[in-house]
């Protein structure tokens, strides 16, 4: 089977990262925005004041604005070196690009962006302000991120934890490792966790520990091919821990009947089915 590796808190912590060390505090000679919400606004001449992950989210102040994107599925923003008033070639199709941010040395374009909104600083809290503690910010809260899932026992956990207004940050990927590495099946539900602020740990440690990296590991073990997680995207496949062959389903929110039902990867044996079945 083949899996997208889709952007999560991680990623996104990283994308902050180089944004600020090529804008922040840089004024922008150069802004592009490609959407039709945004077309005319233009920054240039404006000093980038600070760049900033939330979750999933990303953050850019400049002009008393705040430039707000998410990355959703596909989206990234690509950072090109400029020479003579000019940056390198794009590595990705023009018709992709959503916003272009340039500097006297560098050159921001966000590629198919999930969100793409401008905002003043005095909301910024429309765009981010149900999110819970974030996993790899300094607002993290160990503590609220528990009262918040236990605020709701009876739902599946595998549910709860991708749920941004709990804590902020988990993706797909780092849902179903979790669920493995604490032995309970994401359909189980929070009440029935056993060690709930362990898995909470585990999960501020697993991104800690990759929020560096390129190539993602929950193992310990090499960052890439299987090596790389213990069941996501190896259905079919032999458990590390017991050998039993890894299964794979998909798990529905009943709040959100619209939204489609995302990839869940476990074992049968280390994380048994809610009920014996």
């Amino acid at each position: 089977m083949w899996v997208v590796s889709v952007p999560e808190g991680d990623t996104v912590w990283r994308q902050a990262r180089d944004l600020r060390a090529v804008l922040e505090g840089q004024v922008l000679t150069g802004c592009d925005f490609r959407v039709p919400a945004h077309a005319t606004l233009d920054f240039t001449g404006q000093t980038v004041t600070a760049v900033e992950s939330r979750g999933k989210h990303l953050l850019m102040f400049v002009g008393g604005q705040v430039i707000h994107s998410h990355l959703a599925m596909e989206g990234h923003w690509d950072i090109y070196p400029v020479a003579n008033g000019r940056a390198a070639k794009w590595r990705k199709p023009a018709f992709a690009a959503r916003a272009v941010l340039t500097t006297e040395q560098a050159s921001a374009v966000g590629f198919s962006l999930g969100t793409l909104e401008v905002l003043p600083e005095a909301i910024v809290g429309n765009a981010v302000g149900h999110l819970g503690p974030d996993l790899l910010g300094p607002d993290w809260d160990a503590d609220e991120a528990l009262r918040r899932l236990l605020a709701a026992p009876g739902r599946a956990i595998g549910l709860a934890l991708l749920d941004q207004r709990n804590l902020a940050g988990i993706g797909n990927i780092y849902r179903n490792e979790l669920c493995f590495l604490s032995r309970v099946h994401p359909a189980a539900t929070v009440a029935e966790v056993p060690e709930l602020p362990r898995m909470v740990d585990l999960a501020k440690r697993l991104l800690e520990v990759n929020k560096d990296r390129t190539q993602r590991s929950t193992t310990g073990g090499p960052a890439r091919g299987d090596a790389a997680s213990w069941v996501y995207g190896l259905a079919g496949k032999p458990c590390k821990r017991c050998g039993a062959i890894i299964k794979h389903g998909t798990l529905a929110d009943p709040a959100h009947p619209a939204r489609a039902a995302r990839d869940i990867y476990w074992c049968p044996r280390c994380q048994p089915e809610p009920g014996g079945r």
